[in-house]
């Protein structure tokens, strides 16, 4: 990616009263134009509606720099109008690869999906599910009755993936976290790191009796019967931080933070 001068900047926001606002003024001090014409691509919001740009931009190699409009803000900057074009030009830039997910129906629709945070599979009813695990065409786990289970790139390793007690995986580190979600049998097993370039295949045992939804981020396909994941190395998503603030560094910090 070459830097510019940031001349051409375009701004989107989500629909909350301080992110509209804030779109306002900075269209006001720096113009705006449409998000294929321009050098960057600014987000207010929050971490949510940072996820929906970077996966609206997918293929332009178009940099997104987030400001905090929002409530979380792990994938943002904070938020401020001066200097805007400076804080662009200074940034730094990390490079991150989504996920493809390829879920298969009982009926034989197959539906693709992108995840830049992860893929992940979870039961529909009350009834635990019954699922097998296959890395790169060899069976891992045979049987794994869980509520569910994830495959989360490192950018997504600190949203879902954490919260299941999956690992934090640095941004560069060039794994993959594969994380079982309320596991029952076995019931020690607490997941693996794989190579970022592996072949995760899942595949729903009982899936008539117990049912599983296969969601890739923001999109879900109900009664799967199979997903296979993988990552989509030809796709670049160029996210923008300011010094010292970025992505890798607060990945880190999360490793240490209570």
């Amino acid at each position: 990616m070459v830097k510019s001068n940031f001349d051409k900047i375009a701004f989107v926001a989500s629909d909350t009263e301080e992110a509209q606002e804030a779109r306002i003024a900075l269209i006001k001090r720096y113009g705006n134009v449409a998000p294929e014409r321009a050098d960057a691509i600014v987000a207010l919001g929050g971490d949510g509606l940072m996820l929906q740009t970077m996966h609206a931009h997918l293929n332009s190699r178009i940099p997104i720099y987030g400001m905090n409009r929002g409530s979380v803000g792990f994938l943002l900057n904070d938020y401020r109008e001066d200097g805007l074009k400076e804080r662009l030009k200074h940034a730094e830039v990390t490079v991150i690869h989504p996920l493809r997910m390829t879920a298969h129906e009982a009926k034989g629709v197959t539906h693709k999906a992108l995840a830049i945070n992860e893929v992940s599979l979870f039961r529909q009813i009350y009834q635990a599910a019954k699922l097998r695990i296959a890395v790169d065409g060899t069976v891992r786990l045979a049987e794994l009755i869980c509520d569910g289970v994830l495959v989360s790139t490192p950018a997504g390793s600190t949203a879902y993936n954490l919260s299941a007690h999956g690992p934090i995986l640095p941004i560069n580190a060039g794994l993959l976290a594969l994380t079982p979600i309320s596991p029952f049998r076995p019931r020690r097993w607490r997941g693996a790191l794989l190579p970022n370039d592996a072949k995760v295949t899942i595949e729903v045992l009982e899936h008539d009796k117990r049912p599983v939804s296969a969601t890739a981020d923001h999109t879900e396909f109900r009664n799967v019967v199979k997903v296979e994941v993988m990552e989509e190395s030809k796709i670049d998503i160029f996210m923008m931080f300011d010094p010292g603030h970025t992505l890798a560094e607060r990945i880190l910090a999360e490793q240490f933070g209570f």
